[in-house]
């Protein structure tokens, strides 16, 4: 089974564009590089979704979409790219060659939408990965061509008034005003606000929205009057006066705005992607804004087609944020806004890290991921100050917990490349660092990042850096040092009256030096004393890697059964968080005890699902030399007992399955076994077990964002099962999803 990516669903109606998208389909099937560029505002995004979209059963391995609009950095291209394949490297190697090495035998189109401010980033990427990678091909938006060999360019035109313009202009005012209709009477304005506006979608739809308070041939002579204004020492056309079509609709969009509405679409300007009510009312209220008037104000924008929602959050268009933008720069409160903005993420880090441990572990990574966007522009704010360097320490377990070793590092090593004065700030960024390093595999890096730590050290500081110590000597392979280094950082946070998320670390680490120097039952004495104390918080995170290394002890003692269920209770709450690590240590786990209970062909099945996801972590078994010791001896093992052919077709059938069907497999609970198509009783098939949950709240009639909820997925995670279910029942929409759903037996 094959993932089959995760295009976002269209929000309104997609008109016209037939020739282009049908020169588009053809240029994809001679041309594996098409840029799609065009003038703002002009639908590159939706024309590329849409054709995308209408591609995407070419592609075995999905069609993967890149908002690259909230993104500043460079260095964070590849990254962006990474995170959205679902790769979790967590290892010093170059991000492109980690992409590259993954799409080496994958059938796959990349979206990389909204090049232009990251042109050249985007075009080494692009370059690099179609060497590499013979089955990729790139579908990209730009204002400008990547100019990368063998790129095809495709101008995207505005739409022709005498045709789509006037049905987009038709359908979009239909949506802000029922009652609209286009007529004989006013068929001849709308085609000519339409050719005022250059066909340009975005104006057309920012003018639709007036047809609530105005008829559209009142609509279509005041614009002409101030094109006429605007256009005094133009001659029109062209480039340039499609430029000024556009800005002339969205100044008069900024007209219909109130003073006070006027300051809002300025000050959210400051967010990158998307943001919340909570958010804006934080960030945007002052003494000229009250906090209590802004749902009001942001109620305004979304009428005015300014604002756009999605579920409980909303945001701008680029082009809609640039002219936003510069309202803030005139007003001369742009540097006040973004450092208001970057205070408001560093509160929100700080209540994430101090509520870390505890029951809403889950809650707070949704939290953060729909806030990574900000989270990124706010520490791009300014890494040379205070803030900024404890922004970066404060994200510690986004970074560990929640997937993001790789750019944790990016950040970390930028904010450490400036002299900071000495205090906590510093020295737990340097810690932090440190652990970063040691999870990516880099030791010298690690233990580097502790003597510079050492002239800053508390006691609770010195106990995090015993324990950064003992992960250094457990996966260089010496678990002696390792459990003394361990005991210390025990002592040392219990001496500092520290019984939180430092502790937790200190009594796995020695668990896992336990586990490796053969003393099992100690360990399971250790362990038995930290699910106490996880259990007291309410912690799940840490408690699901005690579970793991339960497993471990079980295996050492000859229990492979009671391994199992240790395992599967680890596994269960690693795919919550995304721990791709924590996932794919489980899974080798439950390999082992399948391979000893005799199940062989289960465990080079599970050894393929296991390989799956290490692929997306970037260093198998975490480069431990005792992790891979391990995997080595269950693959021999079952090798021996299925025999060659046997074995490595049991493994492929398990490399064969997405990550999801195959941590499905790997639990094997009845409702997670995977349906063969037409088999007794599989009313549901050939849809997984979270697929076939989403249908059914689809029937229940709920958006994406309330099946994210209701099944703590995130929203994009739902827009992909809903892409999954669509393809594999052959559908076309969610109305064919909800009947058909509707007729299957619920058990």
């Amino acid at each position: 089974m094959t993932r089959t990516g995760n295009l976002p669903a269209e929000l309104s109606s997609f008109v016209g564009r037939d020739a282009e998208r049908a020169a588009l389909k053809r240029l994809l099937t001679a041309s594996r590089l098409v840029t799609v560029i065009g003038v703002g505002g002009v639908g590159k995004t939706r024309t590329v979704l849409r054709v995308a979209a209408e591609v995407q059963r070419a592609f075995a391995d999905g069609v993967w979409f890149v908002d690259l609009s909230p993104l500043a950095q460079a260095g964070l291209v590849a990254e962006a790219v990474a995170q959205t394949l679902g790769l979790r490297d967590q290892s010093t190697r170059p991000q492109t060659e980690i992409i590259a090495e993954y799409l080496e035998s994958r059938r796959l189109l990349l979206v990389l939408d909204t090049c232009e401010h990251l042109a050249d980033p985007c075009a080494q990427l692009a370059d690099s990965l179609l060497r590499s990678a013979p089955g990729l091909q790139v579908l990209a938006t730009s204002r400008q061509p990547l100019a990368v060999q063998g790129e095809h360019v495709f101008p995207l035109l505005p739409l022709p008034a005498a045709g789509a313009a006037v049905t987009l202009f038709a359908e979009r005012a239909r949506a802000a005003s029922p009652t609209f209709a286009l007529t004989e009477n006013n068929q001849d304005a709308v085609g000519r606000l339409c050719r005022d506006l250059d066909g340009i979608p975005l104006a057309i739809e920012l003018a639709a929205v007036r047809t609530r308070v105005l008829p559209v041939r009142q609509i279509a002579d005041l614009l002409e009057g101030r094109l006429a204004d605007r256009f005094t020492l133009l001659s029109g056309g062209g480039v340039a006066g499609r430029h000024e079509s556009l800005r002339t609709a969205i100044d008069w969009s900024h007209g219909l705005c109130t003073r006070s509405e006027s300051l809002l679409w300025a000050r959210v300007s400051v967010f990158a992607g998307d943001f919340d009510l909570a958010a804006a009312q934080e960030v945007c209220a002052d003494d000229r804004l009250a906090a209590d008037g802004v749902l009001q104000l942001v109620a305004g924008l979304v009428d005015k087609s300014i604002l756009l929602r999605e579920g409980g959050r909303y945001r701008l268009l680029d082009t809609i944020r640039e002219y936003g933008l510069e309202l803030l720069r005139e007003s001369g409160e742009e540097k006040l806004f973004r450092i208001r903005h970057r205070d408001f993420y560093l509160r929100l880090a700080r209540s994430f890290d101090a509520q870390w441990r505890g029951p809403d572990q889950v809650a707070w990574y949704q939290r953060l991921s729909r806030e990574h966007s900000n989270l990124r522009a706010a520490l791009d704010l300014n890494l040379t100050d205070e803030a900024g360097l404890e922004l970066a320490g404060s994200l510690l377990f986004f970074w560990i917990a929640c997937g993001h070793p790789r750019e944790g590092r990016h950040y970390l090593d930028r904010v450490l490349a400036v002299e900071h004065p000495s205090g906590p700030a510093l020295a737990r960024a340097l810690w932090v660092s440190g652990w970063v390093a040691a999870m990516q595999g880099d030791m010298a890096t690690a233990e580097a990042r502790i003597v510079q730590c050492r002239p800053h050290a508390d006691i609770v500081v010195s106990g995090w850096l015993a324990y950064i110590a003992s992960v250094c000597a457990v996966f260089q392979g010496d678990p002696t040092r390792a459990l003394v280094l361990a005991e210390e950082s025990i002592r040392l946070h219990r001496d500092a009256g520290d019984p939180g998320s430092g502790l937790l670390v200190a009594l796995a680490a020695q668990c896992i030096a336990l586990a490796f120097a053969g003393e099992f039952d100690r360990e399971i004495a250790v362990i038995e004393q930290t699910w106490a104390l996880c259990d007291e918080h309410r912690e799940r995170w840490m408690r699901s890697y005690i579970d793991y290394m339960r497993a471990l002890a079980e295996m050492g003692r000859g229990n492979p059964g009671a391994a199992v269920s240790y395992g599967r209770d680890a596994l269960r709450f690693k795919r919550q968080l995304g721990d791709s690590s924590g996932s794919a240590m489980a899974v080798d786990v439950l390999a082992a005890a399948a391979a000893t209970l005799g199940e062989v062909g289960r465990a080079a099945r599970l050894l393929g699902v296991a390989h799956r996801i290490w692929e997306t972590v970037g260093k198998p078994q975490l480069g431990s030399p005792d992790l891979v010791a391990a995997r080595a001896a269950v693959e021999k093992q079952a090798r021996d007992k299925a025999g060659d052919a046997g074995f490595d077709a049991a493994y492929a059938d398990g490399l064969g399955l997405d990550l999801e069907t195959g941590i499905d497999y790997a639990l094997d609970e009845p409702s997670h076994a995977v349906p063969a198509a037409g088999a007794p009783g599989t009313d549901w098939a050939p849809l997984t077990r979270r697929e076939r949950q989403v249908a059914a709240l689809v029937a229940e009639g709920l958006t994406n964002q309330q099946i994210a909820d209701r099944l703590v997925i995130g929203r994009r995670t739902a827009n992909t099962h809903l892409e999954h279910i669509l393809t594999k029942l052959d559908f076309r929409s969610r109305a064919q999803i909800a009947a058909w759903a509707a007729q299957q037996d619920p058990s």
